[in-house]
C-alpha cells in the first residue's frame, strides 16, 4: 500500500510518501510544498492544490492521510489552515484517492503509544520506524511521515476495516 501523508498548512505543507507491505516501510519521498507569504490566499491555495495533485500523479497512492485541524487561539491561522485542508482533500477526492483523517492525538498514540507525547518523541519514532539516517526537517515533514505511518498501522486493523464497511 502506498500512503501519502499530509500535514496541512498554507505556508508549509509537509508531505511524506511511504510504501507499507508486510509490516515493512519503504520511504518513497518526503518534503514540503511551500507558498510565499505575500501571495494572495487564492493563489496560495491553487499552488497547494497543484502541488498535492502532482504528488498524487507521481506516486499513485492508495490512500492519503491528512491531519485533522487542531484549533489554536489564532482564528486567522485556523481559517487559513482549514482552507488549505479543503483544497488538499479536494485534490485527493478528485484524483480518486481514499482519504483518511487523524487527530494529532491519534497520530501520537499510533507512533509512541501515548497520545500526549512530545513532538521530539514522535520525530524519534518516525526516524526509527522508517529507518531514516536523520530526523526529517522541518517538523511539518516529520509530522506528515508520522501521519502516513499512523494510517499504515490503522488501515491494517480489523476494527478499522469493519468500521469502513459499516459494521
Amino acid at each position: 500500500m502506498i500512503i501519502l501523508g499530509i500535514d496541512p498548512g498554507y505556508a508549509i505543507i509537509g508531505y511524506g510518501v511511504i510504501s507499507y507491505n508486510g509490516n515493512r516501510f519503504t520511504v518513497l519521498d518526503y518534503g514540503a510544498i511551500t507558498t510565499e507569504a505575500g501571495l494572495p490566499m487564492a493563489r496560495r491555495l491553487e499552488l497547494i492544490y497543484e502541488g498535492v495533485r502532482q504528488l498524487i500523479i507521481k506516486y499513485s497512492p492508495d490512500a492519503m492521510a491528512v491531519e485533522e485541524l487542531f484549533f489554536n487561539t489564532n482564528a486567522k491561522t485556523v481559517i487559513g489552515v482549514g482552507q488549505a485542508r479543503g483544497v488538499i482533500i479536494l485534490a485527493g477526492v478528485k484524483s480518486g484517492v481514499e482519504i483518511a483523517e487523524y487527530t494529532p492525538l491519534q497520530v501520537k498514540q499510533a507512533l509512541t503509544g501515548y497520545g500526549r507525547a512530545e513532538k521530539n518523541q514522535v520525530i524519534q519514532m518516525v526516524t526509527m520506524c522508517l529507518n531514516l539516517k536523520k530526523a526529517p526537517k522541518p517538523d511539518d515533514v516529520a509530522d506528515a511521515l508520522a501521519i502516513a505511518v499512523c494510517h499504515a498501522y490503522s488501515a491494517g486493523s480489523r476494527i478499522t476495516d469493519a468500521l469502513r464497511r459499516g459494521f
